[in-house]
Parts: structure tokens; C-alpha cells; sequence
């Protein structure tokens, strides 16, 4: 998933030139000119970012003379004397702000995976000017006019089925930015904007530094008791990068921590997870709360300058949900069967503490390592067992590479010529069946300190036919890295995240669309996760599980009673991991429906409020973001929108079901989604084109089976 950004096109390609050997940049006492990377397109295969070149004082003057441009190339637009027309319009305005998006689109990239405070300061710096300069463009009358004056023609236009979308594209961007609204209204939206953009790069920063302060550091290894040689090893490392003594263990971005299901000592468990639950709750410079806070208090004046009845409104009005009372009505019908689920885990897990004698009652921290207690006595199987099957290496190669060539033919070289911006990163060139070079695509897999959470795919290069351009997409995530000279191994968590976001490469290196606002992954956000949340099926596909769950040292296949134990426990826990993912999607969504007039004072007393509300306050299961490091939907993108993973959930188990149902693995069935979906970004309604290739409305009914919710109440 990609961070938010504030520009107006998602393509890269050839920039219209600047002229003047060195071009002034306003307001930042650089020249920019031809000894700046990003001046004109890369030299390097499918223009890739020439990162042994990229220094960080190239991007600042470069993101400047980026808006300078598009501004001159949108004057032109707007003031052109000829009547408007597709071409002179909408056309020219695709190609505008060719040299922004080059910048910003390894800029967004770096500074997401491998950011300094120089480069956070240039963040600082440029974002309320992007979101001006994104104001300048889409709320601009003499523009706006000209776009609505060829949306009332379109019908007598005669234009193709995808120039035809762009119009619609193009109409509904200007008007959902506020193009509609008074000189007076507009002032006020600018300043609201403007104001967003610094608060949610603050955001960002302050996350980013209390994940790193928050981490579980000790001295004493026996605090650490439960933890394998290897995650010992991987502690020691990263408190030897930090310059401590003794063992860090670091933080992700859930709050849940992966080492909680191995340690064993409960006064350690629970410090790791008080450290992760109050990361950005503790006072001083990283305390995120009045951030957001006032970020919740901007959502509703702007909804309501917009004339919208909350945030959520206007921002669903362009998705597959249309209103987040849908939205609600399809995530309320999961809360029932879901914590039903839970509870009946819970109680497993009360009786084994009790057996135990474990005293107090089952609390957030336990979870993890009981459940993983239970599962070991249910099936026989634990993640000491199967993690030597799965080296991140040999999981790229041969199951998420090995599963896109047995669906659509795809081969992959590694390409150790092409610059990367981490020596952690590895480039592969991706050839087509017809054997023609298709995309470039880099992964970057270890967690850094100077890297945000999570796991996330983005463009570096945009595919358009109008701009010449194929797709340099870039796939990142956060499994810890081991230490020198020891395996990568990773566990079944992360071989499925590998595989998700690898469906999100995928939608961009299929990308075969003329414009670059339409191509790729540029999609609705409660479809945007279909094609990666659909490819995690074939991490335990027979035919591809088989083909890379094998043993690190020895090479050989993970037995078959092993991977027998592996399938049959995965629908185990499905109560309490569906809980966590509503509970957030919740409580996203009660922050986004709050009207003008509304009070709030504490972020804290709201949280718990909204959970309570949805009948998702359960002390043992506590969201998977809390409202204070909630990213997602603070600073990156998904505000309203975390329910899309839900939404897009019950469209990949049904699309899954429709491969099982039709041959499962094979080309023919491959094909037809690339041709159908993958390939055609946003140019055409995203429910018309997966019922088109479903063959009829998607139905729930598959992902209640896969969550074990069948027998646990809810329907279809």
C-alpha cells in the first residue's frame, strides 16, 4: 500500500524539458539544472530512479521546480484561447508535471524505507506546498470550467471507453476537491488543506521516532527466555546498531509484536506490550494524540465546507461502498459471528492458563503465546517447526515468482546492474510469456529504525501508453533481519504478506492503460486490495507451497504431515484476528462520521467510546491500531478506508473459489483475470469489471468459510 500523496498524476515518463541551463527554484536559494538527477528522465532501463546519483540535496530543488513547472503547464491549459477539447484539456493535462511526479515518486518511496532527518525536513518543508500547489491546480475556476464544459459533451464526443472514463475521472476529481465552491469557501479549504498536510507529515515523523523509542531493550537474557538462538541473535543485532548492550527487541507497526508468541516470561511480555500500546501516548515531542485530534477536527470542517454530513461521506462517494453507512452495515454484520469466535478462543485459552496456573485473568499480551500453546496441542505444529521451510529468499523464487509464471507466464532475472537506494534491496527485470521485458521490480524485505511499519507496495515508475512508460514498481515490508551469516527465516505471516503485496505489483506491472491517472493501482481503495489479498491464496496452493516450503539446510520438501498440520490450522485464531481488523475498521469509521458541533476531548476516552459503541470493547482484544499510531488512516491514505480490507476480502475469497471452481492453477484462468482486471486499472467501475469477470455479484458466503464463521452465526 502506498503513502498518501498530495500531486496530481500517479505516471512517470518524459518531462517536457526545462529550458534555461539552471532554472532559479523560489524560496529555496538552489538552481536546479541538468546536474540534478531528476532534471530530466533517467537514462537506465524503464527510466529507473539513478539512485548512485540521487544525493538528498537533489530532491528539494527538484520537488520545487517540479510545481513551477506543472504550474506553467497548467496556466497554459487553463488560458488556452481554443474551445476546450479532449486533447487540449484533459490530454494536455495528463502530461503535465512530468518532472514532479519523477521526483516525487522515489522521493515518497525513500522516504517511506530509508529516511534521515534531512530528508524528513524537506518532507516538513514541501508538504503544505504540495497541498497548495494540488489546491492551485484542481481548484482552479478557469481549468474547472473547461473540464465540465467537455463532461456535458461527452456523450456527443465519440471518444473511446477509456477517454471517455478519464472524463468522468476528471469532473468527479475537480468537483469531490471543491472546484464547485466560492472565492470565500476556497480560501478556507486552501488553509484546511494546507494545515492536514503538515499535521499528517508531523504525524508520520512522531510515529516513526516513538516506534523507535518504544522498543523493548534489556540486558538481562533471561527476560528473554522462549526466544530461539535466532531471534536472540537478530535482538543482539539491532541493539549492537543502536550502540546498547544486551538484547532490542523492536517494534512493528500492530499492536500486537511478534515476539509475544515465544516469550515466556509474563513480565516481559507485558512490558513489550505496554511499549507498543502507549508508543505515541507518553508525553513529550511523539505524542501523537493532539495531532490527531486536530486532524479529526479539520475532516469535519472540511466535510462540511464540501457540503457533506461527515468525512466519511465525501470521502466513500468514489468507492465500490458508495456511503459508510454500507460500509457499516458490512462490517456490523461481521461483529457477532467474529467476537462469538474470540470468545470461544478465549476460553480454550482460560483453561490452559488455568491448568497453568497462571494467576489474573487472560490479558492482551497473553494471547499470542497461549494461542500458540493451544494451536501446538490442537495440531501438533508451532512456528519453531515449519519457519527452517521458509528463507525469504527461496519463498521469492520459488513461490511468489514460481506461482506468477505457472498463471501467467512470467519469468524473472535478477538484475544487479540497476542502483538501489539500500543494499538490503533487490532489482529483478520481468519478462512476459511472448518474452518481451515487461516490468522492473524491487523488494526490500529487513526492518530498519529509519523504515515505517508495515508492509506496502509503490510505483517508481508509472505505466501510461500516452507517456512511453513501463511500470518500476517496488515492493516493501519489515521481517526482521537475521544476523550476519544466518538464514533469513521468516515466518507463515510474513510468506503471506510477501505474497499480498506482491499482488499489488503485480496490478501495476499489468498495467497496459493510455493514461497514467487511469493505470495501474490508481483504483478505488475498497478495490485496490483485491488483487493482493487474492494472491495470498496461492501461498498455500498445493502445487506452489510444494514448490518452495523447503528445508533451509537440506533442501528438502516440508514433510507432508507437517504441511497436513500447517493447513488444517488455518482457520485457527480466525475469531480473534478478525475481531482486531473490525475493531480498527470500526473505530476508523467512528472517527470519520462525527458531525460539525461535535465534542471531543480526549482521543483516549473517544477510542474506547467508539469501540464500545460497535460492541468491540473486549479487553483481550484490542484493535490492531490504536487511534495514536494508526497510520493508515492519520497519515497514509486509508482515512474511512480500513474497511477496505474487509470490503476486498469477501471479493478474493469469492474470486478464489471461482478458480477452485474452474481448474484452480492454470494459465487460461491466469489470463483471464490479467486481461479482465489486473491489466485495466481504473477504466471501468470497479464492480462492473469484477462482476464482468466473476460472472455475477460477489457473495460472502466464501469468506465466512475461510474465517471459520460458518458455524458461528452471520450469513450472506
Amino acid at each position: 500500500m502506498r503513502p498518501e500523496i498530495l500531486y496530481v498524476a500517479n505516471a512517470e515518463a518524459g518531462a517536457i524539458a526545462v529550458t534555461s541551463s539552471t532554472t532559479p527554484v523560489p524560496g529555496s536559494g538552489v538552481a536546479f539544472g541538468p546536474g540534478n538527477p531528476f532534471y530530466a528522465p533517467s537514462p537506465l532501463p524503464f527510466q529507473a530512479p539513478p539512485f548512485d546519483r540521487i544525493q538528498d540535496s537533489a530532491y528539494q530543488p527538484a520537488i520545487e521546480a517540479g510545481m513551477a513547472q506543472q504550474l506553467t503547464e497548467i496556466r497554459a491549459i487553463a488560458d488556452n484561447p481554443d474551445l476546450p477539447s479532449f486533447e487540449n484539456t484533459l490530454g494536455a493535462l495528463e502530461k503535465s508535471g512530468r518532472l514532479l511526479d519523477r521526483v516525487m515518486s522515489v522521493f515518497d518511496a525513500v522516504t517511506s524505507a530509508n529516511t534521515n532527518p534531512d530528508l524528513q525536513s524537506v518532507q516538513k518543508i514541501e508538504a503544505p506546498k504540495l497541498a497548495a500547489h494540488h489546491d492551485a491546480i484542481y481548484l482552479d475556476s478557469r481549468l474547472y470550467q473547461r473540464v465540465e464544459e467537455i463532461y456535458k459533451q461527452r456523450d456527443v464526443l465519440n471518444l473511446e471507453a477509456e477517454s471517455l472514463r478519464l472524463v468522468e475521472f476528471y469532473h468527479r476529481e475537480f468537483v469531490h476537491a471543491g472546484a464547485n465552491l466560492s472565492d470565500a469557501d476556497k480560501t478556507k479549504l486552501r488553509k484546511i488543506n494546507e494545515e492536514v498536510s503538515i499535521l499528517q507529515n508531523d504525524f508520520r515523523t512522531r510515529l516513526l521516532a516513538a516506534t523507535q523509542e518504544a522498543a523493548f531493550a534489556t540486558t538481562d537474557e533471561d527476560k528473554l527466555a522462549g526466544l530461539s538462538e535466532a531471534q536472540l541473535a537478530a535482538a543482539a543485532e539491532a541493539a549492537r546498531l543502536r550502540k546498547q548492550e544486551g538484547w532490542v527487541l523492536t517494534l512493528q507497526n500492530t499492536t500486537q509484536q511478534p515476539y509475544l508468541a515465544d516469550l515466556s516470561d509474563r513480565a516481559t511480555r507485558q512490558a513489550l506490550f505496554e511499549n507498543s500500546w502507549n508508543r505515541t501516548e507518553r508525553g513529550g515531542p511523539n505524542d501523537t494524540r493532539e495531532t490527531i485530534l486536530r486532524l479529526a477536527q479539520l475532516r469535519v470542517q472540511k466535510a462540511e465546507l464540501l457540503g457533506h454530513a461527515n468525512f466519511a461521506a465525501w470521502k466513500l462517494e468514489d468507492q465500490m461502498a458508495k456511503t459508510p453507512e454500507a460500509a457499516k452495515r458490512f462490517m456490523d454484520e461481521l461483529v457477532l459471528p467474529a467476537t462469538a469466535n474470540a470468545a470461544r478462543e478465549a476460553e480454550e485459552i482460560r483453561r490452559l492458563m488455568e491448568a497453568e496456573k497462571v494467576g489474573n485473568a487472560l490479558q492482551p499480551w497473553d494471547w499470542a503465546y497461549y494461542s500458540k500453546l493451544v494451536r501446538k496441542a490442537k495440531f501438533d505444529i508451532d512456528d519453531a517447526q515449519v519457519k527452517p521451510y521458509f528463507e525469504v529468499n527461496n519463498v521469492l523464487e520459488n513461490g511468489v515468482f514460481y506461482a506468477a509464471n505457472q498463471l501467467f507466464g512470467l519469468t524473472f532475472e535478477e538484475r544487479k546492474d540497476i542502483p538501489v537506494y539500500h543494499p538490503d534491496v533487490r532489482v529483478f527485470e520481468v519478462i512476459d510469456v511472448d518474452g518481451k521485458t515487461l516490468a522492473l521490480f524491487y523488494c526490500d524485505y529487513f526492518k530498519r529504525d529509519n523504515k515505517n511499519g508495515g508492509a506496502w507496495m509503490t510505483n517508481l515508475v508509472g505505466q501510461s501508453r500516452l507517456l512511453g512508460t513501463l511500470p518500476v514498481v517496488c515492493n516493501v515490508g519489515n521481517s526482521p533481519k537475521p544476523a550476519a551469516g544466518q538464514p533469513a527465516l521468516i515466518s507463515f505471516t510474513d510468506v503471506t504478506t510477501m505474497f499480498h503485496e506482491f499482488g499489488h505489483a503485480l496490478h501495476g506491472i499489468f498495467a497496459d492503460c493510455e493514461y497514467p491517472s487511469l493505470s495501474g493501482t490508481s483504483v478505488a481503495r475498497d478495490f485496490v486490495e483485491f488483487p493482493s489479498q487474492f494472491y495470498e491464496h496461492w501461498s498455500t496452493y498445493p502445487d506452489v507451497f510444494q514448490h518452495y516450503a523447503k528445508h533451509y539446510e537440506t533442501g528438502e520438501p516440508m514433510p507432508a504431515e507437517l504441511a497436513a498440520k500447517l493447513s488444517q490450522a488455518k482457520t485457527f485464531n480466525q475469531g480473534y484476528a478478525l475481531t482486531e481488523v473490525l475493531a480498527a475498521a470500526e473505530l476508523d469509521m467512528q472517527w470519520h462520521t462525527r458531525s460539525a458541533g461535535a465534542q471531543m476531548e480526549s482521543p483516549d476516552a473517544f477510542e474506547q467510546e467508539a469501540l464500545q459503541r460497535t460492541h468491540l470493547s473486549i479487553s483481550y482484544v484490542p484493535p490492531r491500531y490504536r487511534s495514536s499510531y494508526f497510520a493508515h488512516i492519520f497519515a497514509g491514505g486509508y482515512a474511512s478506508g480500513y474497511y477496505a480490507y474487509l470490503w476486498a476480502e469477501m471479493l478474493d475469497q469469492d474470486g478464489y473459489q471461482w478458480f477452485l471452481d474452474n481448474g484452480g492453477l492454470t494459465r487460461a484462468n491466469g489470463d483471464r483475470l490479467r486481461h479482465m482486471v489486473l491489466s485495466r486499472g481504473n477504466t471501468e467501475d470497479p464492480a462492473v469489471m469484477y462482476r464482468d469477470w466473476l460472472g455475477r455479484e460477489p457473495s460472502i458466503t466464501p469468506m465466512l468459510k475461510e474465517r471459520g464463521l460458518t458455524n458461528a452465526g452471520g450469513g450472506e
